[in-house]
């Protein structure tokens, strides 16, 4: 057990400081060539942080874990939106451009939507199954989801931020390589170590997909936008999680139910209700008022209902 913490330390380590270069690296290159922050967020930023949910994605439908595919997509998100954009939040109050709330974050609405029609088969004959047709639909939305972000960059100019850092080409792209391997490689070893500790404790593949693995791959994006809140950089802070919400359904879920159909268990659906209406809540909460902006009151109610909803899984595997 000793030497499992250990190995999940030095895999947090790894990922904190992938996460300080990829934000120094992605906010750089943001501000050389005239890109939004955002737009960098809702790329770079967001395909590097979601490496984690695709390795464990991926060896999990070669293996036939299930429960682990979905576990980590579902759990990973609401990971992101409850507890990652409540934390960052607290932090401080979040203002973004007005297209993530009136565009991205609807997007990310429609994906969770799609996936809820996909893996319950409501228009099939088919039992609950994602298979390969709709992991080439999934797929298919988000090549259009990267063209819609590449049609932003024409219309987005790079955003005045405080503490903006100037960086040689070089040093940019050594610090974006250098911090998405460190991503990479410090959410393999959180992950891998969390699950052998899960075992020793005899804890369900379920719970420790929705809890254990879904908070291992999610600790880039914990990192990622943490960091970009304390540097004012609150567009990536954004950016990143809606990005990496899409990323996760359209990308993760495609290509793993390409490399294998996954059989789903309805018994996810109560995830996917939490993930849809905490998803709303962030679009009303953006919504209302004349800035489009997350107070720190609406953060910590995303964040309480992150730890009612985990203490309600852990509570249910007790007992």
């Amino acid at each position: 057990m000793t030497v499992l913490l250990i190995w999940l330390t030095l895999g947090l380590i790894f990922l904190i400081k992938g996460a300080d270069l990829l934000v120094d690296g992605a906010s750089a290159l943001a501000r050389k060539f005239n890109v939004s922050d955002l737009a960098i967020g809702l790329t770079v930023v967001a395909f590097g942080t979601s490496a984690p949910e695709l390795v464990v994605n991926v060896m999990g439908a070669i293996d036939g874990h299930n429960e682990i595919v979905f576990a980590n997509v579902i759990g990973s998100n609401n990971f992101n939106l409850l507890a990652i954009l409540g934390i960052t939040g607290l932090i401080t109050p979040l203002i973004v451009q007005s297209s993530t709330v009136w565009r991205e974050i609807p997007i990310s609405f429609f994906a969770i939507i799609l996936l809820f029609f996909l893996t319950n088969d409501l228009w099939s004959s088919n039992s609950s199954l994602l298979s390969r047709s709709d992991g080439l639909i999934l797929l298919i939305l988000f090549i259009g989801f990267l063209f819609y972000v590449y049609k932003q960059l024409s219309n987005d100019t790079a955003t005045s931020v405080e503490n903006q850092i100037h960086l040689s080409q070089f040093k940019i792209w050594s610090f974006i390589v250098i911090g998405l391997a460190g991503l990479v490689l410090g959410g393999n070893l959180v992950v891998e170590n969390a699950i052998e500790i899960a075992d020793m404790l005899g804890v369900s593949e379920k719970i420790i997909g929705l809890t254990i693995i879904a908070a291992g791959t999610s600790l880039p994006e914990l990192a990622t936008s943490v960091l970009a809140a304390f540097k004012k950089n609150t567009d990536i802070a954004v950016g990143n999680i809606i990005g990496s919400n899409i990323f996760n359904i359209f990308l993760i879920l495609g290509v793993s139910s390409l490399v294998k159909p996954i059989h789903y268990s309805p018994s996810f659906n109560s995830e996917m209700y939490l993930l849809a209406g905490g998803t709303m809540l962030l679009f009303i909460g953006m919504f209302t008022g004349k800035k489009k902006k997350l107070d720190r009151w609406e953060a910590a109610l995303l964040l309480l209902i992150f730890f009612v909803y985990t203490g309600y899984l852990v509570a249910g595997e007790v007992w």
